[in-house]
């Protein structure tokens, strides 16, 4: 299963600049967890994270289901650049 492209695919809909926007998985030190990077311009990184932390939550959330099946934990960071 391809997290960054299931990930990539559930915020270009939600940002201006499409293609400045990319997603990374980072190794983490924590075996039971996946690191995922958002990177994008910083009006995009706000939209994404949304009000009070919605959308960032929201996709975390959705992004959860998919990581359930290997019994790992998903961590999602936004980075803006």
């Amino acid at each position: 299963m391809n997290l960054e492209k299931a990930l990539l695919e559930l915020v270009l809909p939600i940002v201006s600049d499409k293609q400045s926007v990319s997603v990374k998985e980072m190794t983490s030190l924590n075996e039971n967890e996946i690191l995922l990077y958002v990177y994008a311009k910083s009006e995009d990184v706000a939209r994404l994270i949304g009000r009070q932390g919605s959308m960032a939550t929201a996709l975390r959330n959705v992004m959860a289901i998919a990581t359930r099946v290997e019994n790992k934990r998903i961590s999602i960071k936004f980075e803006a650049y």
